[in-house]
């Protein structure tokens, strides 16, 4: 749960939070409320200039340490998490400005005054009414600035003048030679002022060249969102710590579940906003495009919602935290003053709408050329494959992914369907192999991936647990497309609490005897085999009386009967089981020992529908979006808060990946990942409903508009409900107390 990634930027993280704690703790911290307000700066300031906290990202040359954005995010992250006053986010916002300018004399005077300790803070373009007008060989600049924050501390502003022919300077100014007007601040942590000059004179040698006003505000946003997700992480800790330890009723609420969910959506806002704020700052270096659209979803997903995160933390808390004596209002008076300082939340949204109309987000993670020989044997394969075609239907639907024939069988053979699974099935691949992989299907767009569908949650636990035989028998002709799976877990009366199932299992001559009724069962009127749960010792606890079984789905008293959605479709069903026979080799693992082999399938199950987020949903709103009319307005901006938050869920993905590239290993993405998707796919079909209007009057709409709208429960329940992974979250990630 942070912005960074790496161990040592963790630890430079770590060492920011202790120097707080030794020079900056809260009580010393109240007391300095009225001087922090005038401008006056910490006492401990150069103590932080000593350790070169403000200037880790500014090059070695200019004084600095030499790391990079991504460095400094660990700072601020760490100085939101911590509270820490002064003006140091503004301070690293205007040096890394300074840094988009040309190398010029001006720029290296610049930064070495910054990295010496001179606070500064960075004017950005529409932000002042300064204007820059050409006298000899240089300029004066005349104007006054909005509300800046840290104007009254910064020695030095960094501010983009307009010119006559609508172009930008920007000029250092030296603010003893500025009138600096404080204004009574929200965030009582960091000083608030304008700043005005009149006829101050910058020689042509000392103006930045170079810097693009979208890009430094792209950075600003980038930085600022380091800062939030500091503060979201506290908000995380904070509730936390307070659910475990506080007691009503005689018991800890952290055992109340609405409690629990609350803190559960308190992490994953968290997570996204890491995500996000992550993503805006390695996007430093991509297109502009790409920067916006990164700096736009940091905006919308890890700035604009820090307020009501903090909110959501203070009614936890319940009446203490609204007490001055808590600090929680200082984190959310923080927040706020962020949030605005950014600007209208709303116009963020019509940015990244503007742009996601007809392009996205890359999230490519560059590989450089790693593993070329690998490569190249996948891309031979693959360029053999495509001469190929597929000739038979699916066993699970007619989608091409589900075909079968010679292409999908020379993928299947060459291990690249589930190339991660250890040979003969795959190749026992590396997260780097796999998204070798990855790219290469991608670069041959007419070259369609096959799928495993319901099989790719059930065949990992026969690579655990079957004999080899029985997965001889069912592994490869399921990934040739052969054979259709389903998965006979939910139980009427049990639904997503798979321990309360009833169906039993017997013990007979030769196998088992099952009895029982599933339901909800995706896929049972076409499937081959299905992966069961069934309740083998009804005197064990709950969790460890579990067997899980292959079943064959043509067995005597299997019965199948269609259960009839909204969508007038028929792909669930109930399955009644009467004296059905399971051969002794159909059981996977230990009689009782069903449970955790139940838990890793759910985990895949979770994790692919996570990874539905690549299926864009927002299709019709897209539509709307591009045309012209009444409703494009609201449409944009409707699609820019969409795309915000999807684009944060990819940005989870894209760094559990390269998690997984540095050897550490598996996160929590997938159950939070999976609510994520839950409040995308919600807030899609609303915003598209309230965009399009009367076009949802009509069943084959173009674009379809209900016909999706109502597949959507498949998701929102698929994989256990957005309530059993809140449930998940907040008891075995939160560690909060069970009833």
């Amino acid at each position: 749960m942070s912005v960074t990634l790496s161990a040592e930027q963790r630890q430079l993280g770590e060492s920011l939070r202790q120097f707080a704690a030794r020079h900056a703790p809260m009580a010393d911290t109240r007391k300095a409320f009225d001087t922090l307000a005038v401008g006056e700066l910490p006492p401990w300031w150069n103590d932080l200039v000593s350790n070169g906290f403000h200037a880790v990202h500014l090059p070695d040359r200019y004084g600095g340490q030499g790391g990079g954005l991504l460095d400094v995010a660990a700072v601020l992250e760490a100085a939101g998490t911590v509270s820490l006053p002064g003006p140091l986010l503004p301070t690293v916002t205007a040096s890394a400005i300074g840094l988009l300018a040309e190398a010029t004399a001006a720029r290296e005077k610049f930064l070495r005054a910054l990295a010496a300790g001179a606070p500064a803070v960075a004017v950005l373009a529409g932000q002042s009414s300064f204007t820059a007008q050409p006298v000899g060989e240089g300029w004066l600049i005349t104007g006054v600035s909005e509300v800046i924050s840290g104007a009254g501390s910064a020695r030095i502003a960094l501010v983009c003048a307009s010119c006559d022919d609508g172009t930008d300077l920007w000029a250092v100014v030296d603010t003893a030679h500025a009138v600096i007007q404080p204004v009574a601040g929200t965030d009582l942590l960091t000083d608030l002022a304008t700043i005005a000059v009149t006829d101050y004179p910058v020689a042509s040698g000392d103006v930045l060249a170079g810097i693009d006003a979208q890009r430094a505000e792209n950075l600003t946003v980038g930085l600022a969102a380091a800062v939030c997700a500091g503060i979201a992480g506290w908000c995380v800790e904070a509730a936390t710590a307070h659910l475990r330890t506080r007691e009503q009723f005689g018991k800890p609420i952290g055992t109340f579940q609405a409690l629990q969910h609350q803190a559960a959506m308190l992490l994953v806002n968290s997570e996204l906003a890491c995500a996000a704020a992550w993503d805006a700052l390695r996007a430093a270096t991509d297109t502009p495009a790409q920067h916006r659209m990164a700096a736009a979803t940091a905006a919308l997903t890890a700035i604009a919602p820090c307020p009501d995160a903090v909110l959501d933390t203070l009614t936890m808390f319940g009446a203490i935290g609204f007490t001055w004596e808590h600090d929680l209002h200082l984190y959310w008076r923080r927040a706020t003053s962020i949030a605005a300082s950014i600007g209208a939340a709303t116009g963020w949204a019509r940015r990244l709408g503007e742009l996601t109309v007809d392009q996205q987000r890359d999230f490519t993670v560059d590989l450089g050329g790693a593993e070329a020989e690998f490569r190249a044997g996948v891309a031979a394969t693959l360029d053999a494959a495509a001469a190929l075609d597929n000739d038979g239907p699916g066993r699970q639907g007619d989608y091409p992914h589900f075909e079968t024939g010679p292409q999908r069988t020379m993928i299947a053979e060459a291990g690249l369907i589930a190339p991660q699974w250890p040979p003969p099935w795959g190749l026992d691949a590396t997260p780097l192999q796999q998204l070798i992989i990855i790219e290469e299907f991608a670069k041959r767009p007419g070259l369609v991936r096959p799928s495993l569908g319901i099989a790719e949650w059930i065949l990992p636990s026969l690579l655990r647990a079957a004999p080899d035989d029985l997965a001889q028998q069912l592994i490869p002709p399921t990934q040739r497309g052969e054979l259709a799976w389903c998965q006979l877990f939910s139980e009427p009366g049990a639904g997503s609490d798979l321990a309360a199932l009833t169906t039993r299992a017997v013990k007979v001559d030769g196998g088992w005897r099952i009895n029982g009724h599933k339901i909800w069962t995706s896929c049972a009127q076409r499937a081959d085999y299905g992966a069961l749960l069934a309740r083998t010792d009804p005197g064990a606890v709950k969790h460890r009386g579990i067997g899980y079984f292959i079943v064959d789905m043509r067995s005597a008293g299997i019965e199948v009967q269609p259960i009839v959605q909204a969508t007038g479709a028929a792909e669930f069903n109930e399955v009644f089981l009467t004296d059905v026979f399971v051969p002794d080799d159909m059981l996977l693992g230990e009689p009782t020992g069903g449970w955790q082999l139940a838990i890793a399938t759910m985990a895949e199950e979770r994790s692919a529908i996570s990874g539905y987020v690549e299926n864009d949903r927002a299709v019709a709103l897209r539509r709307v979006a591009a045309a012209t009319g009444g409703s494009r307005d609201d449409a944009i901006r409707a699609l820019g808060e969409l795309d915000s938050y999807a684009n944060a869920i990819k940005a989870l993905g894209v760094r559990e990946t390269i998690r997984l590239l540095d050897g550490q290993g598996l996160g929590a993405s997938s159950s939070i990942a999976k609510v994520a998707m839950n409040v995308l796919l919600r807030r899609t079909f609303q915003a598209t409903l309230a965009t399009v209007g009367r076009l949802a009057m009509v069943a084959d709409s173009d674009p379809a508009v209900v016909e999706p709208y109502l597949l959507a429960p498949a998701e929102l329940i698929g994989g256990g409900t957005k309530e059993i992974q809140l449930n998940i979250i907040a008891q075995m990630i939160l560690g909060l107390p069970r009833k």
